[in-house]
């Protein structure tokens, strides 16, 4: 029986809301609104983006880069007198980096009566190694103190090149038994990639003052006459460098300097061994760092017992320990160093390949 709508003015029947319920019953779930933990989250990724946005000027409140941290190495805790180990590791690359700071490092504290020159490095380019050695050489002479060199596993070209700020003292420098050395020349690193282009059908269009402007480059080759010449000029260049780095080895190895034999063997280029090396006068001493500080020590005049030996490390900022941690001391590749394959640069360095990462030291 059916039974009929009500009015709009009449009571719904109670059949009617009955037969209502029988239906499919629907729920709406509403989403609860953001509470305290959206907000945390929401603030703290407002503050990590600041941080990074503000990076660089925290990094130098910090002091990234502007500090050493001075370590125990060896010896007495408590001595007041020092003897000091600057660390040369890696590739040497521009005016100093760490190395440099380490020997301001030294230079500001008086308590350094020694210095231990600990090396082990291949090289790197001429103006980096000469500016190492003019700063190692300086620092000696104004503190009147003597300098011993340890060569650990490789001390080549511009490695052995700031070695000679031992200056000519007997027994000063040591290379460890496994120790390679030598390496005594100059290279222009130079890549011909002109085969290559042509194979993908790239051609470099540059446009240049004068041709010898693009001198060096691996995507242009110069047509002779001028290729000719600009194999003189940069021959030149390397020749020159080359004669400064033979002066410098001869001003720190007086018995080079008289043994003409000698000298056609080591100014080759070759490396040597370490047993190599002390029969053609580039080392004075088989020995360890352990040895090198003992000579240190004796150089200086001061008793073992009271010699503190310490070391340094670069002190870390703010962002590289939130970060980085102990990697950061670790050096990325140089992206910079890229633009050097373009370059003609000379390099005191042993090496095929070049130097496109540095050094966490240098």
């Amino acid at each position: 029986m059916s039974q009929s709508t009500p009015g709009p003015n009449e009571p719904i029947p109670a059949t009617l809301v009955a037969e209502a319920w029988r239906g499919p019953i629907r729920v709406v779930v509403e989403q609860p609104r953001a509470g305290w933990f959206a907000s945390v989250v929401k603030w703290a990724a407002l503050a990590f983006v600041l941080l990074l946005f503000f990076g660089s000027y925290i990094s130098s409140y910090f002091g990234v880069d502007s500090e050493v941290t001075e370590r125990w190495h060896s010896l007495s805790r408590l001595a007041s007198d020092k003897v000091a180990i600057i660390s040369v590791d890696g590739v040497i690359m521009g005016e100093g980096g760490f190395t440099k700071k380490q020997i301001d490092h030294v230079r500001d504290d008086d308590r350094v009566k020694a210095v231990v020159l600990r090396i082990d490095s291949p090289g790197g380019t001429v103006t980096g190694s000469d500016y190492i050695y003019h700063h190692l050489k300086k620092l000696a002479e104004d503190k009147q103190i003597p300098l011993v060199v340890s060569m650990g596993s490789i001390a080549a070209s511009g490695g052995y090149y700031i070695a000679m700020a031992a200056g000519e003292e007997e027994n000063t420098i040591y290379a460890e038994p496994t120790t390679w050395t030598g390496s005594i020349g100059v290279i222009i690193p130079h890549y011909d990639l002109t085969g290559l282009m042509e194979k993908v059908q790239i051609q470099d269009d540059s446009i240049a003052s004068n041709p010898l402007k693009m001198m060096g480059s691996p995507t242009r080759k110069l047509p002779e006459p001028l290729r000719a010449e600009e194999q003189k000029i940069l021959q030149g260049l390397v020749d020159s460098s080359f004669e400064g780095f033979k002066q410098i080895v001869l001003d720190g190895r007086p018995a080079l300097r008289g043994n003409e034999t000698a000298q056609q063997t080591v100014f080759t280029g070759r490396i040597f061994t370490a047993k190599q090396a002390l029969d053609n006068h580039l080392v004075d001493r088989l020995g360890f760092v352990e040895d090198a500080i003992d000579r240190a020590i004796e150089l200086a005049g001061l008793e073992k017992e009271q010699v503190k030996v310490v070391k340094f490390q670069r002190t870390l900022g703010l962002m590289e320990q939130m970060f980085f941690g102990q990697q950061s001391r670790r050096a990325p590749i140089d992206l910079s160093a890229l633009i050097e394959l373009t370059a003609p640069k000379a390099y005191y360095l042993c090496t095929w390949l070049p130097a496109l990462t540095v050094a966490a030291q240098n």
